[in-house]
């Protein structure tokens, strides 16, 4: 086997439907069952790996497949066209922080992981509940500042409002190392107004510069 040496052995494929639309992050060893499969409807984005088989008895020709970035398998996610509007992306922390860029939405510094926490703009104990729409990132020191009030009572300015990623946009949550051609791809199934789009599309240019 050989790879792309900017990719290594540990680079995620990203695999759509046949119809391009965005489903779920795969090893390169998912890629070849699917090829072996044959339900390959096309593939785009950069050659990855190249995933040397065994030798054709007949034609002595050893066998090849290519992976490249962005896979799509044959067939739709039906079940998945039919709740996109009542997709409700599950809710964890390392997602949590990566949709808000891993800034601190109070006093707008950006930290690691491990200095992070959840949230929420209303409280638990003021019947806040434990969803996108109502947790932000916030660094140690300002969750505990904020204890149990609201941004209002606690005299802290929210510096972005919650929401809700849409599927795609939780692909990309989910994403370990998302390539550019592969970003590429994710934004054009973001929504216009999406936060994410605008964040990462600046991100994009300043790189592509």
């Amino acid at each position: 086997m050989t790879a792309n040496a900017s990719s290594g052995l540990n680079q995620q494929v990203l695999r759509t439907d046949a119809s391009g639309m965005p489903l779920e992050w795969i090893s390169y060893r998912e890629a070849v069952r699917f090829h072996y499969l044959d339900v390959i409807a096309y593939t785009c984005g950069a050659l990855l790996y190249e995933i040397h088989g065994g030798i054709n008895a007949t034609s002595g020709r050893r066998s090849i497949v290519e992976v490249n970035s962005i896979i799509a398998t044959k067939g739709h996610a039906g079940g998945l066209y039919k709740a996109q509007r009542r997709y409700s992306a599950p809710l964890n922390n390392s997602s949590l922080f990566k949709r808000d860029g891993h800034m601190c939405l109070y006093c707008g510094n950006k930290f690691q992981a491990k200095l992070l926490s959840r949230d929420h703009v209303t409280p638990i104990s003021r019947q806040g509940q434990d969803v996108w729409n109502n947790v932000v990132t916030a660094c140690k020191r300002c969750n505990n500042h904020k204890a149990g009030r609201t941004p209002e009572e606690a005299g802290m300015e929210l510096l972005a409002i919650p929401f809700t990623p849409t599927h795609a946009e939780y692909v990309y949550l989910q994403g370990r190392q998302v390539l550019a051609d592969q970003m590429k791809f994710l934004l054009a199934h973001f929504p216009r107004s999406s936060p994410l789009h605008d964040r990462l599309s600046r991100e994009m240019n300043i790189l592509g510069k």
